[in-house]
């Protein structure tokens, strides 16, 4: 079971302003303190439980997601969580196993996973997306030998990750004859997305600052050169995603504004989608992984409410 998680007068709904301290009590205590001006090599610091068991989905060595158990007989409710870095070399899965730790703790499982980046010989397009969507599947393979709830999936990521999160959502959506199709991916009850990026198009040109070409390189083109690729890449071209979509912004953010996103929050609603909004207006790109800070606690609480609230239902 998930511990006690504040309900809102609608079950389906997540207000941010409801106060979360139950959740706190459970989370490990701060043990660093990190200016707002952190980055991915702070993050990849963190301390954290190492994971109970590291499972290989394919051959790379990058290929892998870290499985984290909580106590208790189970079936537990999984949280996959998908680390970003601009889908390259910034970052990896080090920098969620803060998190990772923290939902454990709270009584999910979760799947750290990991996938080869855009610079990486079989990454880019479409090596890193296949790999994302294979992670994410097999959670059915692990789900054979440890007691997981696979009625309650919700993906998680952060920046680059939350694309990945809303996309793996949405491959039920892909065109048959892309390299990205699969015919049947696992189904995803709930997202969070972490100052991601749900329209690629949108963040290109933009995206060049904090990314590179890394953008580039993950669907191999621009919007003109290669259409079909974002067709089956960004989360905007796969609406409705068909799940509760949590999408959390900072108000400081200058990596990836949350401005840019207001097409994809008006189309998501339009096609019927659920879309709940959290701004946090002081909040800045790295703040959601400061063991302590308001930004740890408003995330943990949105994806712990979002795997409790599927259990309902």
């Amino acid at each position: 079971m998930l511990s006690s998680i504040p309900s809102s007068p609608n079950s389906n709904c997540y207000h941010p302003n409801y106060a979360m301290r139950s959740f706190f009590a459970i989370l490990l205590p701060a043990t660093i303190a990190m200016a707002q001006n952190a980055s991915f090599t702070d993050i990849n610091t963190l301390p954290a439980k190492v994971a109970d068991h590291k499972i290989a989905y394919g051959k790379d060595p990058r290929q892998f997601g870290e499985l984290r158990l909580p106590k208790g007989k189970g079936p537990f409710p999984v949280i996959i969580l998908i680390h970003g870095g601009c889908w390259g070399d910034f970052a990896d899965a080090a920098y969620f196993r803060n998190h990772a730790t923290r939902l454990t703790a709270a009584g999910a499982a979760t799947w750290n996973i990991e996938f080869r980046r855009v610079e990486e010989p079989g990454g880019g397009w479409p090596g890193t997306l296949q790999d994302v969507g294979a992670a994410v599947d097999h959670i059915r393979i692990v789900a054979k030998s440890y007691p997981l709830n696979l009625r309650s999936v919700v993906t998680t990521g952060h920046s680059a990750g939350g694309h990945l999160a809303l996309w793996a959502a949405g491959r039920k959506q892909i065109p048959k004859d892309s390299p990205l199709y699969v015919a049947n991916p696992l189904p995803i009850s709930a997202v969070v997305s972490i100052a991601g990026i749900p329209d690629l198009a949108a963040f290109l040109e933009y995206g060049r600052r904090p990314c590179g070409d890394r953008h580039i390189r993950l669907v191999d083109g621009t919007p003109e050169s290669v259409p079909t690729h974002y067709r089956a890449a960004s989360p905007l071209e796969l609406l409705p995603l068909g799940v509760p979509q949590t999408l959390i912004f900072g108000g400081k953010d200058r990596t990836v504004p949350g401005d840019l996103f207001k097409k994809y929050v008006a189309k998501a609603r339009a096609a019927g989608d659920q879309l709940f909004e959290i701004d946090l207006p002081d909040s800045a790109h790295f703040d959601y992984y400061l063991p302590g800070s308001k930004e740890e606690e408003r995330t943990v609480a949105a994806i712990l409410h979002a795997a409790q609230s599927k259990l309902k239902h």
